[in-house]
């Protein structure tokens, strides 16, 4: 997400203003310390002009649910 919002010539605070968020948030969600709902990521998602798989995608093992039921 880093590399888009620098594209996009946009600070974390002028992200986080135009996504009505904090900038620690924007912050947080660059570094993978916090997963943003399905709607910030949808709406991260328009602002950039891109899929949300384009900006996120899962590590090895993130949402493998079915493989833990065993």
């Amino acid at each position: 997400m880093r590399q888009h919002r620098q594209l996009a010539g946009m600070t974390q605070q002028g992200l986080a203003s135009r996504l009505g968020v904090t900038r620690q948030t924007v912050l947080s969600i660059e570094k993978g310390k916090y997963t943003p709902s399905v709607a910030l990521a949808l709406r991260l998602g328009q602002v950039f002009g891109v899929s949300v798989e384009a900006l996120f995608q899962l590590r090895k093992g993130e949402g493998d649910d079915d493989d833990k039921r065993g």
